[in-house]
């Protein structure tokens, strides 16, 4: 591995284990492939559209990554084993969502170069903490926040996808992202009230830690937004670009979809934001609003 990483790249084994996995995913195969439009795209758009195509595929492999780990954790835990069953299911979605989203990037051209580091590619909590918080912490990070705030976006995106393929796309992740975006409060209900005070407020610092990280990615949209940069469009039917006014359904998604619900579970990241979710003003951001900023 070079200093700069590994270069994400992806493959399939091919013959009878394709065939295996296509009987169990076979919505991958009737996407409408071969039907997106960009010739009324100029280059930088197609180009951006690539990188975050491409962007979202390692975001899912990342995923898939972290669900695999929360399986694990909850098998530990001894969660309820109609619990553990549910969530058996999410690792294969996500290599499912990855395929999708490196397909589209080949659509359009091919996939950007990321490169990473594999050992470092998702958070782990300290093995060194009780069994139930290792699982919490891993849910309440992957779920209760990630998870729960991307289906709105997602939902949002899909609508707003001007063409066949990449409604279809963002229209399956949605479906599946749905039980995801479930799961962390049914979970919630078994475990909870067997935490100590002290162990809802760590993992509301938790809470508080992954919020930022998702805040730290907004903020760079907010800067783009402001400077009207034009290197990478903001928003564009080709699917996963910002416009106006994805900010603002980012901050209300937040509050209403991630910190109201954990607050019923006694776990309150607000004391631990230090005022910045009021730094989301509804003007910063929205979704995408088709050809409009992309011409």
């Amino acid at each position: 591995m070079t200093e700069l990483g590994e270069l994400f790249e992806l493959e399939l084994f091919g013959e009878q284990i394709e065939k295996r996995y296509r009987k169990l995913r076979p919505e991958v195969e009737v996407m409408p492939w071969g039907t997106l439009n960009t010739a009324e795209f100029p280059e930088h758009v197609i180009v951006a559209a690539r990188q975050a195509w491409t962007g979202a595929a390692f975001q899912e492999h990342r995923t898939g990554a972290s669900c695999a780990l929360t399986l694990k954790a909850l098998i530990e835990a001894r969660a309820p084993l109609d619990l553990i069953a549910i969530a058996c299911r999410f690792p294969l979605d996500e290599l499912v969502h990855v395929e999708l989203c490196a397909r589209l990037a080949m659509e359009l051209g091919g996939g950007s170069e990321i490169r990473h580091s594999p050992t470092a590619l998702i958070y782990e909590p300290p093995r060194d903490l009780p069994a139930l918080l290792i699982a919490s912490e891993l849910v309440v990070h992957n779920f209760c926040v990630g998870e729960a705030l991307s289906i709105p976006m997602l939902r949002g995106a899909a609508k707003a996808a001007a063409q066949p393929l990449t409604r279809a796309v963002l229209s399956r992740i949605v479906r599946d992202e749905a039980m995801h975006g479930g799961f962390g409060w049914w979970y919630l209900q078994w475990a909870a009230e067997q935490h100590t005070r002290e162990e809802l407020q760590h993992l509301s610092r938790l809470a508080a830690r992954s919020i930022r990280g998702i805040l730290s990615n907004w903020d760079y949209l907010k800067r783009e937004l402001l400077t009207g940069k034009r290197g990478r469009p903001r928003a564009h039917s080709l699917g996963w670009m910002q416009t106006t006014d994805y900010l603002a359904l980012a901050a209300q998604s937040l509050k209403s979809k991630v910190i109201q619900p954990l607050a019923r579970f006694g776990i309150d990241p607000l004391p631990y934001l230090a005022g910045e979710l009021e730094a989301l003003t509804p003007s910063a951001g929205a979704m995408p609003n088709a050809r409009a900023e992309a011409e």
